[in-house]
């Protein structure tokens, strides 16, 4: 079986926990063929449905079903090899990333493509994994932005007997009116402050 091995390869580097299963559709038939793990994939054991081209829509993310009706129709038509990532919900509700590569094989005496081959390969782990070190880094930039916005907070409400909420407001305001990121005026006043400028002249003045 020749495939587009290129997106493969890009594929397999997203993580080691990978699961790959084959599949083949006959275009004259409209038959699939499918592997034991992508029958798994699915949610479903080996031989417990008969694969169509239905059945694989029907699973498919509803935000992803028209573009890989899209990418199915062109690779039927060219034979072209091709590669692309889906999102599916299985058997059991669970949703899925799968890689799907594969290209066409063209009938040696019409020249037409008579077939599809190629891969699934699920990369749902990886795609978890990715989201959650992303979350662990927005997180991590939240609390580093959030923390002198915090600290000014502090000095405003210190230096002008205002409450905490209004302080925020204040700091708003004047990084609307200033045209500056609220994150850098924060730091401006914090700075300001471990200098020992933050009486509520100061701190008034750096607010307007």
């Amino acid at each position: 079986m020749t495939t587009d091995f290129h997106a493969l390869e890009q594929a397999l580097a997203r993580g080691a926990e990978q699961n790959i299963g084959q599949y083949r559709l006959d275009l004259a038939t409209s038959r699939w063929w499918w592997s034991p793990e992508t029958y798994r994939m699915h949610g479903f054991e080996p031989g417990e449905v008969v694969p169509t081209t239905e059945l694989i829509f029907a699973h498919k993310h509803p935000d992803d079903r028209d573009r890989a009706r899209t990418m199915l129709e062109e690779a039927c038509r060219t034979g072209e090899p091709f590669s692309s990532v889906h999102r599916i919900m299985d058997a059991h509700g669970k949703q899925r990333s799968l890689v799907i590569v594969g290209q066409g094989r063209r009938d040696r005496d019409t020249g037409e493509v008579s077939e599809l081959m190629g891969y699934f390969i699920d990369i749902t782990r990886t795609v978890k994994a990715h989201a959650q070190e992303q979350t662990r880094r927005d997180i991590q930039a939240s609390a580093a932005t959030r923390g002198p916005i915090e600290q000014a907070k502090g000095i405003v409400t210190g230096a002008l007997g205002v409450d905490p909420e209004e302080s925020f407001q204040m700091l708003k305001r004047a990084s609307n009116d200033q045209n500056v990121p609220l994150r850098d005026l924060s730091r401006l006043v914090v700075d300001e402050a471990s200098c020992g400028r933050a009486s509520a002249e100061h701190v008034t003045n750096l607010l307007t």
